[in-house]
C-alpha cells in the first residue's frame, strides 16, 4: 500500500517592511499579487500548500452560465518556454460555482475575482446578476478575450464596439462598489484602442494580457498537436508581449488601474509589470510547476522594491514612464576667505 505525502503548507516569511498594499478602482487589497485566471481553479487546489488568503487576491478560473466540457483532447502542448493551452472554458456552470467554490473564498477568508465568459451580452449580463451580493467578491473580471473557444466570433475584445457592449451590460447590474475590470487580448492591432473604448463604456480597469492565439505541429504524426487545433501561448515567452501592452495602456489610459500578468515567475518579472504601470499582477502558468509560486513571487517582489529603496509598493508603480532623476554635480566650494571673483558688469571701466 503506498503512503500519502502531505507536504507542509508555506507559511509567509518574514521580508522587509515595505507597504505593499494597492488600491484598484477604490478597493484596498493588502499586496499586489493575486492568481491568473484558469490556472488555480478557485484556490482550493493551492490552499492545500499555503493560505490562499495571504494574497492580495484569487482570481478564479472563468465561469459560465451552464457546465461546459470544453474541446476535444489533447488540450495541452508545450513550447519553448511557455505551454499551448486549449481546454475551452471547460467547467460546473455558475450555480454550482456559487454553492462550491466562491462560497469556500468567502469562509477562507480569501478576496475574490471572480472571471466571468458568455458566448453573448446576455450571458455577461446574467453571471453578473446572480454574482451581486454574494458575500466574499471583492471584484469581477470580464474575460472578453479567451482564445481557446470554437467560435472565434466569441472573442469579443478583438472589437471595441462588442467589448465596449459586453462591458456596460456588466457594469450595469453589478454592485456599486465592486470593480468591473475587463480582461484584454494581446490579438489585435492597437490594444490601446480596445481599452479605451472598455474604459468608456464603464470598466474600472482592466487586466492585461490573456494568452496568445498560438498552433503547434506535431512533426511525428504531421498533424496540430492540440486537438482544437489552436491554444492559447502562456509561460515567459509571451512577458515581452505583455509588459509592452501594459505600458501602452498606461500611457493612454495613466489614471486607469491595470492587473498585469502574462509569463510571470520571479518577482523581478513582477516589478518589470509594475514598472510599466501595473497596479497588481497576477502569476498563472509558473503554478503548475511550483504552487507555492504567487506567495514566493509576493516575498521576492517585497525584497526587489527594499533593495531598490522604496518604502511603498504604490511608489514603484508606473515609474518607468517618468524621466530620469538627473544628478547635475555641485560648484565646489570656493577657496579660502575672500569671496569669489566677480565678472564687471557690462559699459563698467576695467
Amino acid at each position: 500500500m503506498s503512503e500519502l505525502t502531505v507536504r507542509p503548507r508555506r507559511a509567509p516569511s518574514r521580508g522587509p517592511a515595505i507597504d505593499m498594499t494597492t488600491r484598484l478602482a477604490g478597493v484596498e487589497f493588502p499586496n499586489p499579487v493575486f492568481t491568473a485566471s484558469g490556472c488555480a481553479a478557485a484556490g482550493q487546489e493551492l490552499d492545500q500548500f499555503f493560505d490562499v488568503s495571504l494574497l492580495g487576491g484569487v482570481v478564479t478560473k472563468s465561469i459560465m452560465l451552464a457546465p461546459r466540457s470544453g474541446r476535444a483532447t489533447p488540450r495541452m502542448a508545450e513550447t519553448p518556454s511557455g505551454m499551448l493551452n486549449s481546454i475551452g472554458l471547460q467547467g460546473p456552470g455558475i450555480e454550482a460555482f456559487l454553492d462550491k467554490d466562491l462560497s469556500w473564498l468567502a469562509e477562507r477568508g480569501a478576496r475574490a475575482v471572480v472571471s466571468i465568459a458568455g458566448g453573448s451580452v446576455e450571458d455577461y449580463t446574467k453571471l453578473a446578476q446572480r454574482l451581486r451580493g454574494r458575500p466574499g467578491l471583492s471584484m469581477v473580471e470580464v474575460n472578453i478575450s479567451c482564445p481557446n473557444v470554437e467560435d472565434r466570433g466569441q472573442v469579443f475584445a478583438c472589437d471595441p464596439d462588442a467589448s465596449a457592449a459586453v462591458v456596460a451590460a456588466v457594469r450595469r447590474v453589478t454592485a456599486p462598489g465592486v470593480p468591473v475590470f475587463a480582461k484584454l487580448s494581446p490579438d489585435v492591432t492597437d490594444i490601446a484602442a480596445i481599452a479605451r473604448a472598455c474604459v468608456d463604456a464603464g470598466a474600472d480597469g482592466l487586466s492585461v494580457i490573456n494568452t496568445l492565439l498560438g498552433m503547434v505541429i506535431d512533426t511525428t504524426t504531421m498533424r496540430p498537436a492540440l486537438g482544437g487545433i489552436t491554444g492559447g501561448l502562456s509561460g515567459p515567452a509571451i512577458r515581452p508581449v505583455a509588459v509592452r501592452c501594459v505600458w501602452q495602456i498606461r500611457q493612454a489610459l495613466p489614471d486607469t488601474p491595470i492587473l498585469g500578468m502574462g509569463g510571470i515567475r520571479t518577482g523581478l518579472d513582477a516589478l518589470e509589470f509594475v514598472l510599466a504601470g501595473a497596479d497588481a499582477v497576477s502569476v498563472g502558468t509558473t503554478v503548475f510547476g511550483d504552487p507555492t509560486a504567487p506567495l514566493r513571487v509576493l516575498d521576492e517582489l517585497a525584497r526587489a522594491l527594499a533593495d531598490r529603496g522604496f518604502e511603498r509598493f504604490g511608489d514603484a508603480v508606473g515609474l518607468a514612464h517618468k524621466p530620469p532623476v538627473v544628478h547635475l554635480p555641485q560648484d565646489p566650494d570656493p577657496v579660502g576667505d575672500d569671496p569669489p571673483p566677480t565678472k564687471p558688469a557690462l559699459g563698467s571701466e576695467l
